[in-house]
């Protein structure tokens, strides 16, 4: 492996097909990347898989389940809401 001086392996794909080539700079001028960028996202997620992001998400989810919102000032209370509904 070579890492070229910074710590971080560099990666060299020969016979890469051009329409996988194209399709892979086209992805990446869509998500405003480079091609070396968008390629090291493919393949962390491909390698990974989406587990840091299920976490994050997980992790938010438990916050905002476990926290009951705060209301301040003059809101009607939910019978209050239907009783409105009802009347309508």
């Amino acid at each position: 492996m070579h890492t070229g001086g910074t710590g971080m392996a560099l990666l060299q794909v020969r016979n890469f097909p051009d329409d996988v080539y194209n399709s892979l700079a086209l992805l990446a001028k869509s998500e405003h990347r480079s091609i070396a960028q968008q390629t090291i996202v493919l393949v962390t997620t491909a390698v990974y898989g989406d587990n840091q992001k299920k976490k994050q998400r997980q992790e938010l989810l438990k916050e905002l389940l476990g926290a009951p919102p705060v209301l301040s000032g003059d809101h009607p209370s939910p019978a209050e809401l239907i009783r409105e509904d009802r009347d309508r």
